[in-house]
Protein backbone atom coordinates (compact mmCIF):
# COMPACT_ATOMS: atom_id res chain seq x y z
CA UNK A 1 0.00 0.00 0.00
CA UNK A 2 3.00 2.00 0.69
CA UNK A 3 4.54 1.79 -2.30
CA UNK A 4 1.23 2.89 -4.44
CA UNK A 5 0.61 6.21 -2.63
CA UNK A 6 4.85 6.63 -3.49
CA UNK A 7 4.01 5.85 -6.72
CA UNK A 8 0.89 8.03 -6.99
CA UNK A 9 3.37 11.04 -5.93
CA UNK A 10 6.09 10.58 -7.87
CA UNK A 11 4.44 10.67 -11.27
CA UNK A 12 3.14 14.03 -11.20
CA UNK A 13 6.29 15.61 -9.71
CA UNK A 14 7.94 13.95 -12.89
CA UNK A 15 5.61 15.60 -14.76
CA UNK A 16 6.04 19.43 -12.85
CA UNK A 17 10.18 19.08 -12.75
CA UNK A 18 9.94 18.34 -16.43
CA UNK A 19 7.40 21.21 -17.18
CA UNK A 20 9.53 23.31 -15.28
CA UNK A 21 12.72 22.67 -16.69
CA UNK A 22 11.42 22.92 -20.49
CA UNK A 23 9.33 26.09 -20.01
CA UNK A 24 12.57 28.05 -18.35
CA UNK A 25 14.74 26.39 -21.42
CA UNK A 26 12.44 28.35 -23.73
CA UNK A 27 12.37 31.45 -22.13
CA UNK A 28 16.27 31.27 -22.03
CA UNK A 29 15.90 31.33 -25.43
CA UNK A 30 17.82 28.23 -25.19
CA UNK A 31 15.03 26.27 -27.23
CA UNK A 32 14.19 29.04 -29.18
CA UNK A 33 11.09 29.79 -31.49
CA UNK A 34 9.93 27.02 -34.23
CA UNK A 35 12.21 24.73 -32.55
CA UNK A 36 10.52 20.98 -32.67
CA UNK A 37 10.85 18.75 -29.28
CA UNK A 38 11.91 15.72 -30.39
CA UNK A 39 10.45 13.26 -27.27
CA UNK A 40 13.29 10.69 -27.83
CA UNK A 41 16.15 13.74 -27.57
CA UNK A 42 13.67 15.05 -24.50
CA UNK A 43 13.60 12.04 -22.64
CA UNK A 44 17.19 11.60 -22.77
CA UNK A 45 17.64 15.00 -21.63
CA UNK A 46 15.06 15.28 -18.95
CA UNK A 47 15.99 11.83 -17.70
CA UNK A 48 12.16 10.49 -17.42
CA UNK A 49 10.11 8.37 -20.02
CA UNK A 50 7.33 9.32 -22.29
CA UNK A 51 4.22 8.98 -20.46
CA UNK A 52 5.23 12.19 -17.63
CA UNK A 53 7.13 13.84 -20.60
CA UNK A 54 3.65 13.62 -22.65
CA UNK A 55 1.81 15.33 -19.77
CA UNK A 56 4.51 18.11 -19.30
CA UNK A 57 3.99 19.14 -22.89
CA UNK A 58 0.44 19.13 -22.80
CA UNK A 59 0.74 21.70 -19.91
CA UNK A 60 3.08 23.79 -21.92
CA UNK A 61 0.31 23.60 -24.86
CA UNK A 62 -2.27 25.03 -22.72
CA UNK A 63 0.28 28.11 -21.22
CA UNK A 64 0.68 28.77 -25.13
CA UNK A 65 4.54 28.19 -25.04
CA UNK A 66 4.41 25.30 -27.74
CA UNK A 67 1.85 23.80 -30.34
CA UNK A 68 1.43 20.73 -31.50
CA UNK A 69 1.03 19.44 -35.35
CA UNK A 70 -1.03 16.16 -35.75
CA UNK A 71 1.44 12.97 -36.56
CA UNK A 72 4.27 16.02 -37.11
CA UNK A 73 5.23 16.67 -33.21
CA UNK A 74 5.12 19.49 -30.51
CA UNK A 75 7.42 23.19 -31.74
CA UNK A 76 8.10 26.05 -29.68
CA UNK A 77 5.54 29.02 -30.33
CA UNK A 78 6.32 31.52 -32.21
CA UNK A 79 5.41 35.14 -32.55
CA UNK A 80 4.59 37.56 -35.34
CA UNK A 81 5.44 41.15 -35.11
CA UNK A 82 1.85 41.69 -34.99
CA UNK A 83 1.39 39.31 -32.45
CA UNK A 84 4.17 41.44 -30.69
CA UNK A 85 2.34 44.48 -30.91
CA UNK A 86 -0.61 43.43 -30.37
CA UNK A 87 0.25 42.13 -26.70
CA UNK A 88 2.55 45.20 -26.37
CA UNK A 89 -0.16 47.58 -26.85
CA UNK A 90 -2.75 45.64 -24.37
CA UNK A 91 0.03 45.57 -21.77
CA UNK A 92 0.92 49.39 -22.02
CA UNK A 93 -2.97 49.72 -21.81
CA UNK A 94 -3.43 47.65 -18.48
CA UNK A 95 -0.19 49.02 -16.72
CA UNK A 96 -1.20 52.39 -17.29
CA UNK A 97 -4.16 51.78 -15.85
CA UNK A 98 -2.96 50.66 -12.98
CA UNK A 99 -0.49 53.27 -12.43
CA UNK A 100 -3.13 55.93 -12.90
CA UNK A 101 -5.27 54.57 -10.27
CA UNK A 102 -2.29 53.21 -8.10
CA UNK A 103 0.03 56.38 -7.62
CA UNK A 104 1.21 57.76 -5.05
CA UNK A 105 0.26 54.03 -3.63
CA UNK A 106 -1.96 54.87 -0.77
CA UNK A 107 0.03 51.72 1.15
CA UNK A 108 3.37 50.93 0.87
CA UNK A 109 2.92 47.35 1.59
CA UNK A 110 1.42 46.83 -1.83
CA UNK A 111 4.89 46.85 -3.03
CA UNK A 112 6.67 44.43 -0.78
CA UNK A 113 5.64 41.83 -3.72
CA UNK A 114 7.25 43.85 -6.52
CA UNK A 115 10.35 44.11 -4.27
CA UNK A 116 10.48 40.80 -3.46
CA UNK A 117 10.20 40.38 -6.83
CA UNK A 118 13.22 42.57 -7.49
CA UNK A 119 14.97 40.53 -5.30
CA UNK A 120 14.23 37.76 -6.95
CA UNK A 121 15.20 38.90 -10.36
CA UNK A 122 18.59 40.02 -8.70
CA UNK A 123 19.47 36.26 -7.51
CA UNK A 124 18.53 35.01 -11.72
CA UNK A 125 20.73 38.00 -13.09
CA UNK A 126 24.05 36.65 -10.22
CA UNK A 127 23.41 32.98 -11.33
CA UNK A 128 22.64 33.99 -15.22
CA UNK A 129 19.44 31.80 -15.17
CA UNK A 130 17.26 33.88 -18.06
CA UNK A 131 14.51 31.90 -18.31
CA UNK A 132 13.95 32.10 -14.35
CA UNK A 133 14.69 35.99 -14.72
CA UNK A 134 11.93 36.17 -17.12
CA UNK A 135 9.36 34.96 -15.04
CA UNK A 136 10.41 37.18 -12.17
CA UNK A 137 10.32 39.67 -14.31
CA UNK A 138 7.11 38.96 -14.90
CA UNK A 139 6.13 38.62 -11.22
CA UNK A 140 7.65 42.06 -10.82
CA UNK A 141 5.13 43.79 -13.47
CA UNK A 142 2.05 41.26 -12.47
CA UNK A 143 2.99 43.02 -8.42
CA UNK A 144 3.06 46.82 -10.18
CA UNK A 145 -0.42 45.99 -11.63
CA UNK A 146 -1.80 45.24 -8.02
CA UNK A 147 -1.52 48.65 -6.52
CA UNK A 148 -4.36 50.07 -8.52
CA UNK A 149 -6.25 47.70 -6.10
CA UNK A 150 -8.30 46.46 -8.67
CA UNK A 151 -9.29 43.38 -9.33
CA UNK A 152 -10.82 42.20 -12.55
CA UNK A 153 -7.49 44.61 -14.00
CA UNK A 154 -5.25 42.16 -12.38
CA UNK A 155 -7.65 39.22 -13.82
CA UNK A 156 -7.08 40.29 -17.19
CA UNK A 157 -3.29 41.41 -17.11
CA UNK A 158 -3.10 37.32 -15.34
CA UNK A 159 -4.74 36.19 -18.39
CA UNK A 160 -2.12 36.87 -20.93
CA UNK A 161 0.65 36.04 -18.75
CA UNK A 162 1.90 33.50 -21.03
CA UNK A 163 2.18 35.55 -24.16
CA UNK A 164 3.56 38.31 -21.88
CA UNK A 165 6.43 36.11 -21.31
CA UNK A 166 7.13 35.49 -24.09
CA UNK A 167 7.82 38.80 -25.38
CA UNK A 168 9.55 39.13 -22.27
CA UNK A 169 11.79 37.18 -23.28
CA UNK A 170 12.48 37.73 -26.67
CA UNK A 171 12.91 41.21 -25.41
CA UNK A 172 15.51 39.62 -22.36
CA UNK A 173 17.49 37.61 -25.64
CA UNK A 174 17.76 40.66 -28.37
CA UNK A 175 18.79 43.81 -25.34
CA UNK A 176 22.17 41.77 -24.07
CA UNK A 177 23.44 42.96 -27.26
CA UNK A 178 23.52 46.04 -26.00
CA UNK A 179 22.59 45.68 -22.08
CA UNK A 180 23.49 42.93 -19.57
CA UNK A 181 21.40 40.76 -17.57
CA UNK A 182 22.29 42.95 -14.33
CA UNK A 183 21.35 46.13 -15.75
CA UNK A 184 18.22 44.38 -17.17
CA UNK A 185 17.69 44.20 -13.25
CA UNK A 186 18.54 48.01 -12.77
CA UNK A 187 16.24 49.07 -15.48
CA UNK A 188 13.19 47.74 -13.04
CA UNK A 189 14.83 48.87 -9.52
CA UNK A 190 14.81 52.42 -11.21
CA UNK A 191 11.39 52.38 -12.41
CA UNK A 192 10.29 51.18 -8.63
CA UNK A 193 12.05 54.21 -7.24
CA UNK A 194 9.84 56.32 -9.23
CA UNK A 195 6.20 54.88 -8.42
CA UNK A 196 7.97 54.98 -5.15
CA UNK A 197 8.40 58.69 -5.47
CA UNK A 198 4.95 59.21 -5.95
CA UNK A 199 4.72 61.56 -8.85
CA UNK A 200 1.97 60.17 -11.29
CA UNK A 201 3.20 62.07 -14.45
CA UNK A 202 7.01 60.98 -14.01
CA UNK A 203 6.17 57.00 -13.12
CA UNK A 204 4.10 57.28 -16.21
CA UNK A 205 6.70 58.13 -18.62
CA UNK A 206 9.16 55.67 -17.12
CA UNK A 207 6.44 53.08 -17.64
CA UNK A 208 6.79 54.44 -21.25
CA UNK A 209 10.59 54.09 -21.80
CA UNK A 210 10.91 51.07 -19.75
CA UNK A 211 7.63 49.37 -21.91
CA UNK A 212 7.23 49.96 -25.07
CA UNK A 213 10.12 52.35 -25.83
CA UNK A 214 12.40 49.33 -24.94
CA UNK A 215 10.82 46.96 -27.55
CA UNK A 216 11.44 50.01 -30.17
CA UNK A 217 14.73 50.27 -28.72
CA UNK A 218 15.54 46.29 -29.70
CA UNK A 219 13.28 46.46 -33.00
CA UNK A 220 16.00 49.74 -33.64
CA UNK A 221 19.27 47.65 -33.12
CA UNK A 222 17.98 45.06 -35.37
CA UNK A 223 17.44 47.12 -38.29
CA UNK A 224 19.72 47.10 -41.60
CA UNK A 225 21.27 50.06 -41.61
CA UNK A 226 20.89 52.46 -44.41
CA UNK A 227 23.48 54.14 -46.16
Amino acid sequence: MKQANSTALESPSLVVLATKSIRNRILAGDLEPGTRLLEERMTAELAISRPPLREALRVLEDEGLIYTIPRRGSFVATLTEQDVFEILSLRSTLERMAYELGIPVADPALLDPARRALEEMQRCAREKDRGSLVLAGYAFHSALIDIARHRRLSEIYASVQQQLLLCMSRNLIARERFEGLEEHVDRHRQLLEVIEAGDPDVALAALAEHGEGSFEAVAASQRPAVD
